[in-house]
C-alpha cells in the first residue's frame, strides 16, 4: 500500500510541475478590452419613437406590397439565378464543411498502416545481423494506430464551437446578400417605372408642342399670326425628340440591369413590360425595436456570431498554455523472416497504449502572441458589432425621416401639378383667342413639364424609401432563434492558474 501511495504522489507531482511550468508563461497585458453594446441602451430618436408600432416585422415577400405581379416574379427569379447568391450559398457550404473538419478532431482517430518489404541483409563482422547476414527475407508489419484527444482544457471543443459560430456567421451573411439583392432589384424596378413615367410626360409635352405648332400655322394662314410665332413653336420639337430618345435608352439600360441582377442575359430583360407599382399601405414599425434588431437584421446577426467566434478563439488560445494530453495506442503484427504473410500469425501480435503529453515550456513568446492576437480579434469584432448596431438604428431613423418627408413632398408636388395644369390651360385658351402670345404658353408648358417631373421623382423616391426602410429592418429575413446567447459573446475570463502567474 505505501508503494502505491508513493507512485500516485509521483504522478501528481509531475502533473503539478507541468502546470507550474506552463503557468510561467504569463498572460498579463493582453486581455480583451471590448464590450458589446446592449441594444436597449441606445436611445431611439423621435422618428422611431413616434412611428406607429404594431409588433409586426416585414414579411419575407415584402416587395409584394407594391402590388406588381411582374416585380414579384422577377425578385424570385433573381434570388434563384443570381451568381452572387450562388456564391453566398457556396460559402455557407464551405463554412459548414470546415466546421466538420474541426469537429472531427474531437473524435477517435484510427489509421491503418501496412508494409511488405523484401530486405537484403549485409555482412559486417562488427555490426552485422548475425544469422541473417548475406540473406534476403520478408520484413513486414501491419498496424492499426488510434489516438483520442482527452481535451482536458477545452481546446478541441472550443475550436469546434468557433468553427460552428463562423458557419452561423456565414449563413447570416448569405441572408444579407439575399436581402441586398432583393433591395437592388426593387430599386432598379422603381427606376424603370420612373423612366416610363418620365417618358409619358415628355411624350405628352411633344404632343402639346405639336398642337401649338399646328395652331400657330393656322393663325399664320388666317392672317392673325406671324412667322416668328411659327418659328418659336418649331424650336423645342427637336429637343423634345432627343429627350424621348434618351429616356428610351434609360429604359433599355434599366432592363439590362435587372437582367444582370437576376443572372440572365439582356434578352431576358427585353421581355420586361411596363411596371405597375402602387403603395397603398404604409409600413409600421415593430415594438421593442432596438432589442429585436439582434435577431432580425442579418448584418447585426452576422457580426454577433463573429463576436461569439472570437470569444471561442480566446478560449482556444488559453488552452495552449496547458499541457496537451492525448490517449494513443496501436495494435499490429510485425515480423522479419519467414513467408510473405507469416507476420499475421498470432505469435507476431503486439500492442501499445498510453498517454502522450506535450508541454509548452519556452516558446519565445509564441503563446502570448497567439493569445494577444485572439484578444485583439475579439476587440475588433466587438467594435464592428457595436458599429453595425449603431448604423442599423441610424439607417432606420434616416428612412423614417425620409418617408415622412416624401409623404409631405408628394402632397405639395400634387398641388403644384394641379396649379401648373390650370395655368397652362388658361394660357392655351388665351392663345387660341389671340389674347396672349406664344411666349406665355411656352412658359406655362415648361412649368407644367417641370412640376410633373418633380411629382414622378417624388413618387419614385417614396417607393424607394419604403424599400430602404424594409431593408433596414431586416427585410423579413430575420434569423429567428439563430442568434448567439448573451453569454456566448462575452470575453472569457483568464483562467485562475494563468492569472495567478501574471501577478
Amino acid at each position: 500500500m505505501p508503494r502505491r501511495i508513493s507512485r500516485e504522489l509521483k504522478t501528481l507531482s509531475v502533473w503539478a510541475l507541468s502546470l507550474a511550468i506552463s503557468g510561467c508563461i504569463g498572460t498579463g497585458g493582453i486581455a480583451p478590452q471590448g464590450k458589446a453594446l446592449d441594444a436597449n441602451t441606445l436611445a431611439a430618436d423621435e422618428a422611431i419613437q413616434s412611428a406607429a408600432k404594431d409588433a409586426h416585422w416585414p414579411t419575407a415577400q415584402w416587395w409584394q406590397a407594391y402590388g406588381d405581379p411582374q416585380l414579384n416574379a422577377w425578385v424570385e427569379l433573381a434570388v434563384q439565378g443570381s451568381p452572387s447568391i450562388a456564391m453566398a450559398v457556396a460559402r455557407v457550404r464551405q463554412a459548414r464543411a470546415m466546421a466538420g473538419v474541426v469537429e472531427s478532431a474531437e473524435s477517435l482517430q484510427i489509421n491503418g498502416d501496412a508494409t511488405l518489404k523484401r530486405h537484403n541483409w549485409p555482412t559486417d563482422q562488427f555490426y552485422g545481423p548475425g544469422e541473417l547476414a548475406n540473406s534476403t527475407t520478408w520484413d513486414n508489419n501491419a498496424a492499426l494506430g488510434f489516438s483520442y484527444a482527452l481535451d482536458l482544457w477545452g481546446r478541441e471543443s472550443n475550436a469546434s464551437e468557433r468553427a460552428v459560430d463562423m458557419a452561423h456567421m456565414t449563413a447570416a451573411q448569405a441572408r444579407m446578400a439575399q436581402l441586398e439583392l432583393q433591395n437592388n432589384v426593387v430599386r432598379a424596378y422603381i427606376q424603370l417605372s420612373l423612366h416610363y413615367a418620365q417618358r409619358d410626360i415628355v411624350a405628352a409635352t411633344l404632343a402639346q408642342q405639336q398642337q401649338i405648332l399646328d395652331l400657330a400655322q393656322k393663325r399664320l394662314a388666317g392672317g392673325i399670326g406671324t412667322h416668328f410665332e411659327v418659328s418659336q413653336a418649331q424650336t423645342p420639337l427637336s429637343e423634345t425628340h432627343r429627350q424621348l430618345d434618351a429616356l428610351d435608352e434609360e429604359i433599355a439600360l434599366a432592363r439590362n440591369q435587372l437582367a444582370a441582377l437576376a443572372g440572365k442575359g439582356p434578352g431576358e430583360g427585353a421581355r420586361l413590360q411596363r411596371p405597375s407599382l402602387s403603395l397603398a399601405t404604409a409600413l409600421k414599425l415593430p415594438s421593442a425595436l432596438p432589442a429585436q434588431l439582434l435577431g432580425q437584421r442579418p448584418d447585426v446577426v452576422a457580426s454577433r456570431w463573429q463576436v461569439a467566434a472570437q470569444a471561442r478563439g480566446i478560449d482556444v488560445a488559453h488552452a495552449g498554455f496547458y499541457p496537451n494530453v492525448d490517449l494513443v495506442g496501436s495494435l499490429g503484427y510485425m515480423a522479419t523472416g519467414g513467408g510473405a504473410l507469416e507476420f499475421l500469425t498470432g505469435k507476431k501480435f503486439n500492442y501499445n497504449v498510453g498517454p502522450a503529453i506535450s508541454l509548452p515550456i519556452f516558446d519565445g513568446g509564441r503563446l502570448r502572441s497567439q493569445l494577444g492576437e485572439a484578444s485583439a480579434g475579439y476587440d475588433m469584432a466587438v467594435a464592428h458589432y457595436n458599429q453595425t448596431l449603431v448604423n442599423a438604428l441610424k439607417s432606420i431613423s434616416d428612412q423614417l425621416i425620409r418617408r415622412e418627408s416624401m409623404d409631405k413632398q408628394q402632397e405639395f408636388a400634387t398641388e403644384s401639378v394641379v396649379a401648373a395644369q390650370k395655368t397652362y390651360d388658361i394660357a392655351m385658351v388665351a392663345f387660341q383667342r389671340g389674347l396672349t402670345d406664344y411666349l406665355n404658353v411656352l412658359n406655362a408648358q415648361t412649368l407644367l413639364f417641370k412640376q410633373q417631373q418633380v411629382q414622378q421623382q417624388v413618387q419614385a423616391a417614396r417607393l424607394s424609401a419604403h424599400a430602404e426602410l424594409v431593408t433596414a429592418l431586416g427585410g423579413g429575413l430575420g434569423a429567428g432563434h439563430d442568434v448567439p446567447a448573451d453569454g456566448e459573446v462575452q470575453a472569457p475570463s483568464t483562467p485562475a492558474i494563468l492569472s495567478a502567474f501574471d501577478h
